[in-house]
């Protein structure tokens, strides 16, 4: 059965973007799979999603909380934490370690288990990725509903979305989506500490900034971009300034500081990023199903990892590549196709694709029976 969410109303939808309580509406309890549910993205995104600050006040949800057998004590600590919390939204929350169970039926997944990065293990984690991956794909294929929206957030999130993709060729491609918002939100972040930097600017905040962009993979190689990028003047609530006007002398170093952010929180904290990883997952979450008047409205663009085929930018088909989107209601969403990209944006743009695709025959090569079998 497919689950359909709609705004009620044009004034509606244009408030649903600052206010949740207003964003939707829909006629059956929501069923949502998180995996690794023990680890620390999932503790820090538990709760937005409970809350309802994700799919809505009114939303009934029942939550499946996945994780690895070796970690069923600690799954069942989480579940019981979501218990004594007492949200109200929560119909019922199960833990498992069985895939079966956990994607049964579901209308959501939430694919934020892998297995980790380390230095010069590429070739070792491709593989251990393959068939976490494989086996979710094919799970999702023969269990979840039809049209399952799912968000793989597990590195390399790309390629491991496109791995789900060849194993669950019942569910739209389209339904699947790998995310990036995290690094749009670090690229909004340091443009507003840049242009902070400039005293006319010092009351600028983050959310001042609209119409960042990341292009291609979720790795090293992506392209943060603010050519389109602009700002709101403190003083004047309707005026706008091009941010790259303001940050052009200091852009390469703003590219290399997106691209290495993870590296820096993973060295300070020992630890991926957790907090701002869930922080993102819940605008992701929200401005798929709920929609973003914004970006309908062209005042922002939203970074989706999302399947290549027939984009506009020469980006080779059947990889899972980030383009800014415009979101729609009811999970719908289109690729933003006239923007007009400069000669070394398209150069970077191609870089990324190249590794992507790189990863993709690497995975190609690792899978021991015919894809989607």
């Amino acid at each position: 059965m497919s689950l359909r969410w709609q705004f009620f109303d044009g004034k509606a939808a244009k408030e649903a973007s600052d206010d949740v309580n207003v964003a939707l509406k829909s006629s059956m309890t929501i069923k949502i799979v998180v995996s690794r549910a023990a680890g620390q993205i999932a503790y820090s995104l538990l709760p937005l999603l409970c809350r309802g600050l994700i799919f809505g006040s009114s939303e009934r949800l029942e939550i499946r909380l996945l994780d690895i057998p070796e970690a069923e004590l600690a799954l069942l600590g989480v579940k019981m934490e979501l218990e004594d919390c007492t949200f109200t939204l929560t119909e019922s929350i199960l833990s498992t370690s069985k895939l079966e169970i956990a994607f049964r039926d579901v209308d959501v997944a939430l694919l934020l288990g892998g297995f980790p990065r380390k230095e010069g293990m590429q070739r070792c984690v491709m593989r251990f990725c393959v068939v976490i991956f494989k086996a979710q794909g094919r799970v999702l294929e023969t269990y979840a509903n039809e049209d399952v929206k799912v968000l793989v957030v597990a590195n390399p999130a790309n390629t491991n979305c496109w791995i789900t993709m060849k194993h669950a060729p019942r569910i739209a491609r389209r339904n699947l989506i790998a995310l990036t918002r995290l690094d749009q939100e670090r690229l909004r972040a340091v443009l507003c500490q840049r242009l902070n930097g400039n005293r006319s600017f010092q009351r600028n905040s983050p959310f001042d900034v609209s119409k960042c962009i990341i292009w291609g993979n979720h790795s090293n190689t992506q392209v943060p971009d603010c050519t389109f990028a602009t700002f709101h003047l403190p003083d004047d609530p309707q005026g706008e300034q091009q941010v790259s006007e303001e940050v052009a002398e200091c852009f390469s170093d703003i590219i290399a500081h997106v691209r290495k952010r993870e590296a820096s929180v993973l060295q300070a904290r020992k630890l991926s990023s957790a907090i701002s990883a869930a922080s993102a997952i819940a605008p992701h979450l929200k401005d798929w199903f709920c929609g973003n008047q914004a970006s309908i409205n062209n005042k922002e663009l939203i970074s989706m990892g999302v399947c290549s085929d027939d984009n506009k930018y020469g980006i080779p088909c059947d990889l899972i590549y980030s383009f800014p989107v415009r979101c729609l209601c009811n999970g719908e969403y289109q690729i933003v196709s006239d923007l007009q990209v400069s000669s070394s944006i398209q150069s970077d743009m191609n870089a990324s694709a190249e590794e992507l695709l790189l990863e993709k025959n690497q995975a190609l090569e690792m899978v021991s029976s015919p894809i989607g079998s």
